[in-house]
């Protein structure tokens, strides 16, 4: 691994005395021969203008290849240096999806300038793919597929295959569909090809038990393929007609997505649309303020009990020693809580129809979490606060109370979200900390005024 590391290093090193001296041809040769992540790496490195002069070097499938590797900010830079002829080329050559995706993250004017440099099927078949909703399948999918009739014969197939199978995204599922394009059934490449020549693809062709209809979430196409272990997914429209693929290469984008999003969010901060590295710091304030101003208006909420508790705290001061033991003891079980759940429901591990069984579990669990702490906090109780047990009573009690409703809390904020639509992931671990600690400092409160006897 050091040894192709290291082999790397000097490649990117050749590559740039070749930019330097201006050994254009030389550049060219050896870029053609590196991965294409290494290429797009490469060109990220080199600045403008030389980025783009070393853009054009490429060849046209290694250029397409690059520029759909990229990120979008990277891309509208690529875009804003090239003719329209070299762009309708690049667009041109551009998979769908991966165009699809680009116009997606381009400013509307943009977007419509590099539409109208499309022609006239490219740009149908644009249209018809941005009409879908955003996020969905339909905006995912590719129409780089090989589709055949159940009525040709096996070698009628394979020529088929021969014909269009060289610029489709797989072919090692082929689909069946009628002339109408409704999909009937699918075929694998491995069967085609070992059925005798005459047979008709009818005889050997296999029932669809999964696709995706273009108007979902893409998230129901990860889920799909992830259900039935399948690298390749069909894509339909309301009347069963087929529209495209989606690939495994497109679900690990999209997982990537979702993730990125679910770990902005659980952190209270906006999803990022685009790479930390192209976010000014005015753009990364205003992803980041947001929910900072809301839970400052949640943690009020704590300040404003222990100034209601002011007097008790004043006549009896070891009160004051516990207090951030148990609310972070209850942000934690809350944040704890609130991943678990916001992961299961996020993969249907778990359901909203089974709230309560989940509810059940989580009241035992936060029980025996509680009795365990609250038996350490008990001893602590005593050595703080001296030889009266009666603080240790307090604390003990409190803790287990405190860490069984943080839990109940955690478990139920993302169910909650995901009744009303919104993603689990709102639920974030600092909005958890923020409302266990306030409902922690009631508790422990109202422990201490009843068991001292104060108000």
């Amino acid at each position: 691994m050091q040894t192709e590391t290291v082999s790397i290093e000097e490649t990117r090193e050749e590559i740039r005395g070749l930019i330097d001296s201006r050994d254009w041809l030389a550049v060219r040769r050896v870029l053609a021969e590196l991965p294409v992540p290494e290429v797009a790496d490469l060109l990220l490195s080199v600045e403008m203008p030389e980025r783009l002069l070393v853009f054009r070097l490429l060849p046209r499938d290694l250029s397409e290849e690059v520029f759909s590797y990229l990120d979008g900010p990277d891309q509208d830079t690529i875009l804003g240096g090239l003719t329209d002829r070299e762009t309708r080329l690049l667009l041109a050559a551009m998979a769908p999806d991966d165009r699809t995706e680009l116009f997606e993250e381009l400013p509307g004017e943009i977007t419509q300038k590099l539409l109208n440099l499309l022609d006239v099927e490219d740009l149908a078949e644009a249209r018809r793919f941005l009409g879908y909703p955003e996020e969905s399948v339909g905006r995912l999918a590719t129409t780089d597929y090989v589709a055949i009739r159940p009525t040709w014969t096996v070698a009628h197939a394979l020529q088929h295959v021969r014909e269009r199978g060289r610029d489709s995204e797989t072919i090692d599922i082929l689909y069946v569909t009628d002339r109408n394009w409704r999909l009937e059934a699918y075929c694998e490449l491995r069967r085609l090809i070992l059925a005798e020549p005459e047979q008709l693809v009818s005889d050997i062709m296999e029932p669809v038990h999964a696709t995706a209809s273009a108007f979902e979430d893409q998230e129901e196409a990860v889920r799909e393929m992830q259900r039935h272990d399948t690298a390749v997914l069909p894509v339909v429209d309301s009347a069963g007609v087929l529209i495209g693929i989606v690939t495994a290469d497109d679900v690990f984008d999209v997982l990537e997505e979702e993730v990125t999003e679910d770990i902005h969010r659980t952190a209270s901060v906006a999803p990022l649309r685009q790479s930390y590295r192209h976010l000014n710091v005015f753009d990364l304030y205003r992803k980041r303020i947001g929910w900072l101003a809301i839970l400052l208006l949640v943690n009020l909420l704590s300040s404003g009990i222990i100034a209601a508790y002011e007097e008790m705290l004043a006549q009896v001061i070891s009160l004051a020693f516990f207090i951030p033991l148990l609310i972070a003891t209850g942000g934690n079980t809350g944040s704890q809580s609130a991943m678990l759940m916001v992961r299961a429901l996020v993969t249907d591990d778990v359901t909203l129809g089974q709230w309560g069984s989940t509810f059940l579990k989580e009241l035992g669990i936060g029980a025996l979490l509680g009795l365990t702490l609250a038996a350490g906090s008990f001893f602590l109780g005593l050595f703080r606060a001296g030889p009266d047990p009666t603080i240790g009573f307090i604390v003990a009690l409190s803790m287990a109370t405190i860490v069984i409703v943080s839990n109940l809390i955690g478990m139920s904020l993302p169910f909650l979200f995901t009744k009303y639509g919104r993603d689990p992931a709102v639920a974030s671990s600092p909005l958890i900390t923020s409302i266990a600690d306030a409902a922690g400092l009631l508790i422990y409160f109202f422990y201490a005024s009843r068991l001292l006897g104060l108000t």
